[in-house]
């Protein structure tokens, strides 16, 4: 019963107070500054707080809540439906279960969940999360004095998280309801639930923040702690140190599954609310003006000529037919306050919007071309339909892109197809370049309006930029509907890009093959050169040593023929002695 990172089914309780019977405990400590005189302590370090007697009073509401939801079929769509028999025939022998075109049926297995919740009346009406009673067949309830009651949820609502039970109980012991608003970072507060079903057991912690948005829930203004949050504390109270419920436990940040001092809770007076409709109509209405909106940064309120402290939404669009569109609200309005209430951040408009009656009507207080305004807007019903879009009514040929200025983007006018897919008119960007760029603009994205103006041409957008130092450009980017059109043209770019950048490789290979065939020529050329060269001068050191060998050999045969003159002259004058001795 855990998804992603931020965990819904099965959490815990935490809350933190103070002793009721031995007074408040004061978080700060009061001091008047003096000149030169040492800082007083900031914080009271006396004591710490003590939880005992919150435990004691209020601990006996807190209830354990276990769910089963039996097995079931249901129907399954088969991606294999519609195969031929052939092909099915074959999909069957390698075990792929195949269904007629409309599906089939499987077989859902018995589910079992445990989480907490919190006694609000003495006949025994219970505040919990909507995930851990959603689906379920059989509820029961347990007290901490082990009594079981079987329980019956009168209503629920998952966008909020709250779900209403009840049992048939009497003289119950139950929670004292607190103020949300009241809240305040730092503050201490405790929790009482049944992580992992350990029931009744109590964490504490601090307010680590005020009116958290997390991702899809836009609705509630999640109060944050370090309080330890388990899988089990769902729906359980946090407890200030009044012994007041100041919200209800949902979700926990882990990357473990278990708590790692980041837990959110829903606001108690959010709880009220739902819980006010729940017993009244049975079911929780939602009004809706039909607006989309963001948050105004210090940049655009600069940009639309507004302090940059300025709190407020921007609008981005109105739908089609919906009352802020009847209202008269555009593209480039600045919400800044919801009947006379200013806006602190402009998540709060939602909720404002979402709790209003429908059929009543809300004042917005709306900033347009510098000048507050006041807009009444019948608030509608938040029914999660959309507007139907009626094809052909206009051409919708695309015109050509034309570049706007220093801006550095080329943008054209949508078409009627496009606009209608998009609920609103402007410009389509094709290119974003320079401080386009820079400030986030991309290829896809539709200029809506500049500086609160709205832009459906070229020469509005030209216009508006020109002369100005900074302005604020308002873009609707994603949409209800991506515009088809632009995604093909990137694509089509895309695909033109590759073809060039494979030409040049081409073309470079070919440049390449060719210097390096020339390269060889060169060197060949070279070593012919070269080798005839050496030729030349092998055969002249041949005919030099040639030369010099019949020198030397002319030289030798000389000596040779001196000294045999000398030996036969010496062996003539040799025997011419024997002979004269003889005679």
């Amino acid at each position: 019963m855990i998804s992603s990172k931020f965990i819904k089914p099965a959490l815990v309780a935490a809350a933190i107070a103070t002793a009721l019977a031995g007074g408040v405990y004061t978080a700060y400590a009061k001091s008047t500054p003096v000149q030169d005189a040492p800082a007083a302590p900031i914080v009271n370090q006396s004591k710490l707080p003590d939880f005992t007697v919150l435990v004691d009073h209020y601990g006996k509401a807190v209830v354990n809540i276990s769910m089963v939801k039996k097995a079931h079929k249901e129907k399954v769509d088969s991606p294999f439906g519609n195969l031929p028999p052939d092909q099915a025939e074959i999909l069957k022998r390698f075990g792929f279960p195949i269904f007629g075109g409309n599906g089939g049926e499987r077989t859902v297995p018995e589910e079992r969940g445990t989480g907490s919740g919190f006694i609000i009346s003495s006949d025994g009406l219970i505040l919990t999360n909507a995930h851990v009673v959603n689906g379920a067949d059989e509820i029961t309830v347990r007290l901490t004095d082990d009594r079981e009651f079987r329980g019956k949820v009168l209503g629920l609502d998952t966008q909020t998280d709250i779900a209403v039970v009840k049992i048939n109980a009497k003289d119950l012991p139950y929670v004292r309801l607190g103020n949300s608003d009241n809240v305040k970072v730092g503050e201490w507060v405790a929790a009482i639930g049944s992580p992992f079903g350990l029931t009744n057991s109590v964490t504490a912690g601090i307010v680590s923040a005020k009116s958290r948005n997390l991702p899809d829930e836009n609705l509630v203004p999640f109060i944050q702690t370090d309080v330890a949050i388990n899988p089990g504390n769902s729906g359980g109270p946090l407890f200030n140190m009044n012994g007041e419920v100041i919200g209800i436990n949902s979700q926990i940040f882990s990357t473990s599954g278990g708590s790692m001092g980041l837990s959110f809770a829903i606001p108690i007076n959010i709880a009220t609310q739902v819980k006010d409709q729940i017993l009244k109509n049975g079911k929780v209405t939602r009004g809706r003006i039909g607006v989309m909106i963001q948050s105004l940064t210090p940049e655009l309120a600069r940009g639309f000529g507004l302090p940059e402290d300025t709190k407020g939404a921007l609008v981005s669009r109105t739908d089609k037919d919906s009352p802020a569109a009847k209202a008269g609200l555009q593209s480039g309005d600045i919400i800044v306050g919801v009947d006379g209430t200013h806006v602190k951040n402009y998540s709060d408009i939602p909720r404002q919007i979402s709790f209003a009656k429908p059929g009543s009507t809300v004042k917005l207080t709306v900033i347009r071309n510098k000048k507050e305004i006041t807009v009444p807007v019948t608030v509608g019903v938040a029914d999660g339909k959309t507007n139907t879009l009626k094809a052909g009514e206009e051409s919708d040929t695309p015109k050509a892109e034309a570049k706007a200025g220093k801006l550095g983007v080329s943008v054209r006018p949508l078409t009627a197809k496009e606009a209608k897919k998009a609920g609103t008119s402007g410009l389509l960007v094709g290119n974003a370049t320079g401080a386009a760029a820079s400030a986030g603009i991309a290829s896809g994205d539709v200029i809506v309006a500049v500086n609160g103006q709205p832009v459906k041409t070229v020469s509005d957008l030209s216009k508006a930029i020109e002369g100005k130092k900074q302005i604020a450009i308002l873009v609707q980017r994603g949409g209800d509907q991506m515009i088809q059109e632009t995604i093909e043209a990137v694509k089509e770019a895309e695909a033109k890009a590759q073809q060039k950048i494979k030409d040049a490789s081409v073309r470079a290979q070919s440049i390449i093959s060719e210097a390096e065939k020339e390269a060889e020529n060169i060197i060949r050329k070279s070593e012919t050169a070269a080798g005839e060269q050496a030729a030349s001068d092998m055969k002249a050191a041949e005919e030099r040593a040639h030369s010099t060998e019949n020198t030397v050999v002319g030289q030798v045969e000389e000596e040779l023929a001196a000294l045999k003159k000398k030996a036969e002259s010496k062996h003539e004058q040799a025997i011419q002695a024997v002979m004269d001795s003889l005679f």
